[in-house]
């Protein structure tokens, strides 16, 4: 019996081993502590200064209520989740290496399997669900163009096949490189933003409860029912786009679908129910609120012909493969391509944030189940007429080719390293010394002591807090007074009066983004901690202002 299982479903397990393979892999190399040496790959430096603090607000210090710690004093607008599971799995005892990346891997194996089996439930074949897994993992941009333009194509077949092999650098990376291709398209988006995998993994899971009650023409079980609107509820918590996204198409398949409309409605009447304190809260203290601006990323620069271009260079043979697999498919395959592609809609009509490439959620949603309508009409040439076949591997090959191209620069990526904690004799002493919801000042930006010992600061790099809507320009002036302070009187005042807790120094190599610290800070307090490579100082307000 237990053979006959395995014989039945071995091309499911294959590809579940193939994908927690990968899946450890892709989030090890890019992430892991050595020796008490943290190792950060270079392509995910920036995005973990903002993540790795959140964790250790959770694992190493006190968040509750949860603020932003790069951004103390004020609630938190992000969500964050995914970053506290990872910080109370470290505060019972397991590494942050292991921590992060144990459920990056589980997250990022299940939207691996999620999306093979969407697609081969609403195809009826495995090959669809297979191929949609593969164009999900190399992706079908034409970004290729831009990497033979730097690397022309010659005759020695080995020679460009090393080059790919050896290449370092994203081909295109839009709109930071000035580059038509965005840099969403490819796996270091998912090394980037681990949170992201697992919610959009629930929504597409969440969509196939829904194909397949459709399909075996029953209404969904009411247990899952319960399950979904809890996933609703708390999504808000897990990823806000995926929330926009899960409510649009619920809304979309509640009118397309009779069948099931009173139990989609359920599911969204009571998710709304337990997300509404959220939403709420969101609203009242956002900064920035959803703006009609159509175009995307050429909103600036935005016509029909240069919207058609952006997108030909950036979904490359996928929307004629799609469109065609639409016309094909079933009634059913058609309305879900109809929900979906309202989120495409939605992305290119609205900006959510204070930065526009946020949207980019919404376009690698869309991309994820459009690529089954583009799987679903290459196999059905495969199954036709034998003279049609010789032109599956050359479809394959288009959809892929820029996706193979931008695995390179990921694996070839090196990392840079911080010393953790208890190596890290300033983080050990901040851990160790100070109480765990203190707040820090700093006269550096990224990846600073306090921050990894899990204490919040008066303000982290602008951009993050920028991005989630707070206000950035008022707290970076008060930052430079305080740093300027003339007199040791007037920086007591200053940081008396803005709760801070600890002024932390930074005496090599301090953020040049930042005006050098007074020398009253220096000369006239005492200080509680100096690092024995002259590196970090620690001044406690209390011991000095009384």
């Amino acid at each position: 019996m237990i053979k006959k299982q395995i014989k039945l479903f071995f091309p499911e397990i294959i590809l579940f081993i193939a994908a927690v393979i990968f899946s450890c892999w892709l989030m090890w190399h890019t992430f892991y502590v050595d020796h008490q040496t943290i190792h950060i790959a270079t392509k995910v430096w920036s995005d973990f200064a903002s993540h790795l603090p959140l964790i250790r607000s959770f694992s190493f210090g006190y968040n509750f209520p949860i603020q932003y710690p790069l951004f103390a004093g004020e609630i938190i607008r992000y969500h964050f989740l995914f970053d506290m599971l990872t910080g109370l799995l470290e505060r019972i005892g397991l590494p942050i290496d292991l921590s992060f990346n144990l459920l990056s891997s589980f997250s990022f194996t299940l939207l691996i399997l999620a999306i093979y089996f969407l697609a081969k439930k609403l195809f009826d074949s495995r090959l669809v669900g297979f191929l949609s897994a593969v164009f999900f993992l190399f992706n079908g941009s034409l970004s290729f163009l831009e990497y033979f333009k730097e690397n022309p194509i010659s005759f020695d077949i080995k020679q460009v096949v090393l080059g790919i092999y050896h290449n370092s650098n994203y081909p295109s990376f839009g709109p930071y490189d000035q580059k038509i291709v965005s840099a969403f398209w490819n796996l270091n988006i998912y090394t980037n933003q681990r949170h992201l995998a697992l919610p959009l993994a629930l929504f597409l899971l969440l969509l196939l409860t829904i194909a397949a009650a459709e399909k075996s023409r029953k209404i969904i079980n009411k247990k899952l029912v319960i399950f979904w609107a809890i996933f609703l509820g708390i999504l808000p918590f897990l990823h806000s786009s995926i929330f926009i996204t899960s409510v649009l198409v619920l809304a979309c398949l509640i009118l397309l679908l009779p069948k099931q409309r009173v139990r989609l409605l359920l599911i969204l009447i009571i998710g709304l129910g337990i997300s509404l304190p959220r939403i709420l809260f969101l609203k009242e203290t956002a900064s920035y609120s959803p703006q009609f601006i159509p175009g995307y990323l050429i909103a600036n620069n935005l016509t029909i012909l240069n919207f058609l271009r952006y997108w030909f260079f950036n979904l490359g043979l996928l929307p004629v493969l799609a469109i065609l697999g639409i016309i094909i498919s079933s009634k059913l395959n058609k309305k879900v391509f109809l929900a979906i592609f309202l989120i495409f809609i939605l992305g290119n009509l609205f900006q959510f944030s204070p930065e526009m490439a946020g949207n980019h959620k919404f376009f690698n949603i869309f991309v994820i189940v459009v690529n089954m309508f583009a799987a679903f009409f290459i196999v059905k040439i495969w199954r036709s007429k034998k003279y049609l076949k010789i032109f599956v591997p050359i479809l394959i090959l288009g959809l892929t080719l820029s996706g193979i191209i931008d695995f390179f620069p990921l694996k070839n990526d090196t990392t840079i390293t911080i010393d953790d904690y208890p190596k890290n004799s300033t983080i050990k002493w901040i851990k160790d010394n100070t109480p765990a919801n203190s707040v820090f000042l700093d006269n550096n930006y990224l990846y600073n002591p306090s921050s990894l010992a899990g204490r919040k600061i008066f303000l982290g790099w602008p951009y993050f807090s920028w991005s989630l809507g707070y206000d950035v320009t008022s707290r970076e002036t008060k930052l430079k007074q305080i740093l300027t302070a003339s007199s040791k009187a007037q920086a007591c005042i200053l940081l008396k009066n803005n709760h801070i807790n600890y002024v932390e120094i930074k005496k090599l190599f301090p953020d040049q983004n930042l005006p050098k610290i007074s020398d009253v800070y220096l000369n006239n307090f005492s200080s509680s901690f100096q690092d024995s490579k002259g590196e970090f100082e620690i001044i406690s307000v209390a011991k000095n202002c009384f």
